[in-house]
């Protein structure tokens, strides 16, 4: 029997974290019972993007866009939606501006400035189905690379489109094929950089769970470009996910001879393996990576020689990172022209982006080069909410650096965010409002580096640290104006002479916010305060006339500071609070604030 409906549930990390998997099992229970098995198909998916409404289930062919779905919400669904053709409007997704309820999926903003190239199977298909991915044209442009193309047109046609690595480095990935394929070697590899590291950052992570067979496509046609026969994929352990899908999708690919022998019927041979990293920040850096393949520890290693001379084992290697792989099947469908019509003359093609932070639609972007930050933070994102004021961006994770708002109209590109301060990074962009603390800012990511370090080089080893404890003495009041000075020789002195990428773009997140909020840095030495009432040493909480005795900050206060009866104002007592924010969090009003610990308070 035909299918009238497909139910497409997000299959992505974090919408299993909120039971989707049960969501599906719900369906399948309820579907039967009504005697629908045969009617509907249900289909676990890859990530739709909008992450901050899941659960996501999407209903075709209407398009309708159920958000915060539970399996307590899906009788309903079957029994009015797929039954009765009644959409259940109280889990219809709402526009973030006028709060309207909206049935189709094409008419949310959110998707309507985005271009989906790296994602554009990803909430479409089974990605553990291979006859799916087959559906959408996949492997036709291995097919079309393989029995049409010699491996130097395979490489020209990659210059051509303009294609820059995704993983931060921005370097042509056409001329880093050309490299490898120049190097003379009885033996070259293919490695898929899938170490997905920053904070914040979960694209690479996306693409695999939602369409794993697009970086194995990619990656046979780099070998035969190259001239290698195998490739790895390196992944962090911490994606059970992405690893569980990877493998389906490997001996899939294997059982189709679209892997192995004489691939085409051609005689290039091609074969892929996993191997599974440990979590550290440091195994993003190229070469690192190949140490910790090989066995050792991961810790960079000095270039040249390039991995494309020099890499896994002394042999010729090409390291591309899971977005850029996830570009290169869709360049040979519709052509190096197409791909460079999308973005801006330097930068070809989308980017993909992990919104984070103070944002309403928290989620995965992808959007052509040359898009502005404001569109993305405002159109797309959907602004900041509960109306707090706009602070700034965060781009490239602990390598990048902070952008205010008079840049927000920049179009985004490689050389623009370089220019910024910052960086385009794998992609993650953390958003900051006015209640963050920059410094606080810079010393969360700092931490961040001195606990990933891998202790090769001085510089990044012991500069890092110092700047870390800089930090620590002005977030506490103990900082002076030399320490800012201090600090800002540091973090020149460690971008100039540390050893690898990472540890020259460490201090980024110090020199941006030093560079666009220096006065906040000199509020906590001279004033010993502040700003934004975020550094605990330098701030207390007040209640305001306000309140209304509801009495959920005294049941989230750990240490029994707050006391008032209910419906009658509550108070603060000061010796008794340890400063952690659960009042402020938990107050519905707003009634409680923070303020300067040197200020008068009447609590």
């Amino acid at each position: 029997m035909l299918e009238r409906s497909q139910v497409l549930i997000c299959g992505g990390t974090g919408c299993m974290s909120s039971h989707s998997k049960e969501i599906k099992h719900r369906f399948e229970e309820v579907l039967h019972t009504l005697e629908m098995t045969d009617e509907v198909g249900l289909v676990l998916t890859g990530c739709f993007g909008l992450c901050e409404k899941g659960p996501v289930v999407v209903i075709y062919p209407e398009e309708t866009f159920y958000t915060h779905v539970t399996p307590d919400d899906v009788k309903e669904i079957c029994e009015e939606h797929l039954l009765k053709g009644r959409p259940v409007e109280r889990l219809l997704v709402k526009d973030p501006v006028d709060k309207k309820k909206i049935k189709n999926m094409g008419q949310l903003k959110f998707y309507s400035k985005q271009r989906r190239i790296a994602l554009r199977n990803c909430g479409n298909i089974n990605p553990m189905v291979i006859d799916e991915y087959i559906a959408k044209d996949g492997y036709m442009a291995l097919g079309k690379a393989l029995t049409t193309m010699t491996p130097q047109e395979v490489i020209d046609e990659m210059i051509k489109s303009g294609l820059r690595g995704r993983g931060g480095g921005g370097f042509s990935t056409g001329k880093k094929w050309q490299f490898a394929r120049n190097s003379v070697s009885d033996q070259k590899y293919v490695i898929c950089n899938a170490d997905e590291g920053d904070p914040g950052a979960f694209m690479d992570r996306a693409v695999l769970e939602g369409d794993p067979h697009s970086v194995l496509e990619a990656m046979a046609i780099c070998g035969y470009a190259i001239g290698a026969n195998q490739g790895y994929i390196y992944v962090r352990a911490e994606y059970p996910v992405a690893v569980e899908r990877l493998n389906i999708a490997i001996k899939q690919a294997r059982e189709y001879q679209l892997l192995g022998q004489n691939l085409f019927g051609t005689d290039f041979n091609f074969d892929i393996d996993i191997r599974l990293g440990a979590g550290a920040f440091v195994c993003g850096e190229e070469t690192a990576l190949i140490a910790s393949i090989e066995g050792y520890r991961g810790m960079p290693r000095l270039k040249p020689p390039f991995p494309a001379v020099k890499g896994l084992w002394g042999k010729p290697t090409n390291v591309n990172n899971v977005e850029t792989f996830a570009n290169v099947p869709v360049i040979f469908l519709k052509g190096a022209d197409w791909f460079k019509s999308i973005g801006t003359e330097k930068s070809s093609g989308t980017k993909v982006f992990a919104l984070g932070g103070k944002i309403v639609n928290t989620g995965l972007v992808e959007v052509p080069m040359g898009t502005t930050l404001r569109e993305i933070v405002f159109d797309i994102g959907g602004g900041i909410p509960n109306k707090r004021k706009f602070k700034a961006i965060q781009t490239g994770g602990p390598s990048g650096g902070c952008i205010t708002e008079k840049d927000l109209d920049t179009p985004i590109d490689f050389e623009n965010l370089t220019a910024l301060g910052s960086m385009m990074g794998s992609g993650g962009m953390i958003i900051m409002d006015e209640d963050n603390c920059m410094v606080d800012v810079a010393r969360f990511y700092l931490d961040f580096t001195v606990d990933e370090s891998c202790g090769k080089c001085t510089p990044c080893r012991e500069g890092t640290r110092q700047m870390k404890a800089i930090l620590d003495r002005i977030c506490d009041g103990l900082g002076t104006m030399k320490d800012i000075d201090e600090l800002e020789r540091l973090a020149n002195m460690i971008k100039e002479t540390s050893l690898c990428g990472l540890g020259q773009t460490a201090p980024n997140p110090v020199l941006s916010t030093l560079k666009h909020f220096r006065h906040e840095y000199i509020a906590h030495v001279i004033d010993k305060a502040c700003p934004a009432g975020v550094c605990r040493e330098l701030t207390h909480f007040v209640i305001d006339d306000s309140c209304v005795g509801c009495t959920k900050c005294a049941k989230n206060c750990p240490t029994n500071a707050i006391t008032g009866w209910q419906r009658q104002k509550h108070v603060i007592d000061l010796d008794l609070c340890i400063r952690c924010g659960a009042c402020k969090k938990a107050c519905p009003v707003g009634a409680i604030s923070s303020v300067a610990i040197h200020q008068e308070s009447h609590v």
